[in-house]
């Protein structure tokens, strides 16, 4: 026995130890529990409202005093909660709780506990009353409290502040309503939400109004049935709906069909809605019906169709009238210059007869050659093309044509003098057509001993202005309003040959095709000044590009080869020069050139050259009409002819190709290009030969 003494002591003195720690944990457990509490009652984002088992409020945190503005001195254990609550709230509240649980709840601090009474966990929406009364929402949690035998001994009252989100759903709800009236009001489109599967899920009056179902017809429907049955049979909703899935849009045109079975052409947009997680939640539709569009652009192309064939037929007709009068006119003209140098000569009588018959005739043919340009250019159909030419050169050429006439009416002329070349953006041909007429005009409209002033200067940035003065009797502002109508006799009473009012109304329109202007000042009594403007170009260069830098073009020719002859026709001595500068790199070339078709086919039969190339837009004849003759000519048949054009878009091209030429060249030209093509038509034409042989 007396050897467990100390044993038995020892354990009672563990178990004090044992109880001592015991007790500073539980002193730790509490100080953490009330600090707990305390941070949680402290809390200024909660209001938290304790109250009795009567509902008295017994605790009024610091975060309902901010909230709500009462101090908690204020209220407790002097109100309830549904004292600070919405009045009408709390009694509508009890009646749906009444029904819900089949029990009567009185309006007041009842109906708020009520559930957390029953224990049922109760988290309500309801409208707090502040101290200013002002209102606010607020989300309230209710648990009843209990003692250790259950019984309720009061109450808990969580609540936050329900503003910003009941505004944000208010902003969302009005959002959504200001989308929804906005779509129902649109009504000529019909915009419509499909499910993933393609099941109709909103319709707006736009649909109803183009489709003709109703709302209530057709929400629930798939899209198909808005489709033709041989695109349903062919697999086109599925298919639309497919593409717009993986694209995410997808539009297209096709026929649809309403509810009386009528169709409509129409315009579809789709587009696939996913949420921020990429899943698809459905598709916006929107459908236009173009019908009358599309009728409307069916008549207009059948209506230009019609005035193209009848512009052809007018033009048509007025080439075939041109051809008959020349014809006639040919005889009339021939047989009375012969009248007019017979032996014996003619009487007077008889001369001054035959005067009025040539007169007649020049008037005739000047009016016959007018209308016919004038009818090929309100066409289109007449032949040009804007190329860097060389207006030096062509003034050169009309000055040695108009002075004939000048000096045969006495009238001085005189042309700018030109120390360097000056380059314009247009048509050679009809640049001289232009320019002769508007000399012509002015030695015809002079006085006697008159002169005729020609100037040409820079008058604006890329502008090249041509002007022609003349002495005669000048023109007032009335007449000058009348020059540039069709059949204007504007200066006829000045005693002037016979005018067709058709000249200046050309040069106008040739201009203004040329990307020109034209006008003209006059003073009565003094003179006119007619000027045409037109765009300012570079000297004609060779398009170089990247490689032809690096590596230069050789020349190609073999010891002894027997030299080769290239027919150029074209009526640009700048763009003849050009192919002379290219040509000097192969010695054993020898060129030819001719300025018309004319001329062209006429050398090409009497030289035989290897190689022909031509212009499209000469002189008098087109270059695919001198083609189409050497093609047409079994001795000259075997020659490849290459276009080389400043009439390069696709269209031109392939109309070139179609036509019969070899190889179609654009302008400027590429070295290497030319050369290649020129090789290639060399060993075309030796094969020729050789077959021929």
């Amino acid at each position: 026995m007396p050897a467990t003494k100390p044993y038995s002591a020892a354990l009672d003195k563990a178990a004090g130890a044992v109880t001592v720690i015991a007790e500073v944990l539980r002193q730790e457990a509490l100080l953490k529990t009330g600090a707990l509490q305390g941070a949680i009652l402290n809390s200024a984002n909660f209001s938290i409202i304790a109250t009795d088992e009567k509902g008295i409020i017994q605790l009024f945190n610091v975060g309902a005093e901010r909230m709500l503005g009462y101090a908690a001195a204020d209220l407790v254990n002097q109100i309830t909660p549904a004292h600070i609550s919405d009045p009408q709230e709390v009694i509508a509240r009890a009646v749906v709780l009444s029904r819900e649980l089949s029990t009567t709840i009185t309006p007041g601090f009842e109906a708020l506990v009520f559930k957390a009474m029953r224990g049922i966990e109760d988290i309500y929406e309801l409208t707090y009353i502040r101290k200013d009364g002002s209102r606010f929402p607020a989300i309230v949690s209710v648990t009843a409290l209990r003692d250790a035998d259950s019984k309720i001994i009061g109450y808990l009252l969580i609540g936050t502040d329900n503003s910003a989100r009941k505004q944000v759903e208010e902003q969302l709800r009005w959002t959504e309503e200001s989308f929804r009236l906005m779509v129902e009001s649109v009504t000529d489109c019909a915009i419509v939400m499909l499910d993933p599967e393609g099941r109709v899920v909103s319709w707006n009056g736009g649909a109803q109004r183009i489709k003709g179902y109703s709302a209530e017809e057709i929400v629930g429907q798939h899209f198909s049935r808005f489709y033709p049955r041989e695109d349903i049979d062919r697999g086109t909703p599925q298919r639309d709906l497919d593409v717009v899935t993986a694209k995410g849009r997808f539009e297209a045109e096709g026929w649809r069909v309403r509810k009386d079975g009528s169709t409509f052409w129409a315009n579809v947009v789709f587009t696939a809605i996913r949420d921020q997680g990429g899943n698809l939640r459905g598709f916006a539709k929107l459908t236009r019906d173009l019908t009358e569009r599309r009728q409307v652009e069916a008549e207009m192309t059948d209506a230009k169709s019609v005035a193209e064939k009848a512009n052809l037929a007018n033009s048509d007709f007025l080439s075939d009238m041109s051809h008959e009068l020349r014809t006639s006119l040919n005889a009339i003209l021939g047989f009375a210059q012969l009248m007019e140098s017979d032996s014996p000569l003619p009487t007077p009588s008889q001369k001054e007869s035959i005067a009025k018959i040539l007169q007649a005739g020049w008037y005739l043919l000047e009016l016959t050659n007018g209308i016919l340009d004038l009818a090929m250019i309100e066409s289109g159909r007449l032949s040009w093309s804007l190329d860097p030419m060389s207006l030096t050169e062509v003034m050169l050429e009309c000055q040695t044509a108009i002075e004939p006439q000048a000096q045969k009416s006495g009238i001085r002329i005189t042309f700018p003098q030109v120390d360097s070349p000056c380059f314009i953006q247009a048509d050679r041909t009809r640049v001289k057509q232009v320019l002769v007429n508007l000399l012509s005009n002015a030695i015809k409209y002079n006085r006697v001993g008159g002169s005729v002033v020609v100037e040409c200067s820079a008058s604006a940035p890329q502008r090249i202005r041509v002007s022609v003065t003349d002495t005669g009797a000048g023109l007032s502002p009335e007449k000058l309003a009348q020059l540039f109508r069709p059949f204007s006799r504007v200066g006829q009473e000045t005693g002037a040959d016979a005018c067709t009012g058709i000249s200046l109304i050309v040069t106008k329109r040739l201009v203004e095709l040329m990307g020109g202007a034209i006008g003209v000042e006059s003073t009565v009594g003094v003179g006119s000044a007619f000027w045409i403007e037109l765009v300012a170009a570079a000297a004609p260069q060779l398009a170089v590009d990247e490689a032809e830098r690096t590596a230069p073009v050789q020349p190609q020719a073999r010891n002894g080869a027997a030299p080769r002859t290239l027919l150029y026709v074209e009526d640009n001595p700048a763009n003849l020069q050009l192919v002379v500068q290219v040509l000097a790199r192969r010695p054993n070339m020898r060129l030819l050139s001719a300025r018309t078709g004319t001329l062209g086919i006429e050398l090409a039969r009497t030289s035989r050259p290897d190689v022909i190339l031509m212009d499209i837009n000469l002189p008098g004849m087109s270059g695919i009409q001198a083609m189409q003759i050497l093609r047409a000519d079994a001795a000259t048949a075997h020659i490849p002819v290459v276009a080389l054009s400043a009439n390069a878009i696709p269209r031109d091209v392939e109309r070139g190709l179609e036509a019969g030429f070899f190889r179609y060249l654009t302008k400027p030209i590429k070295v290497n290009e030319f050369m290649d093509t020129l090789d290639v038509a060399l060993k075309f034409a030796e094969k020729e030969v050789g077959q021929s042989r």
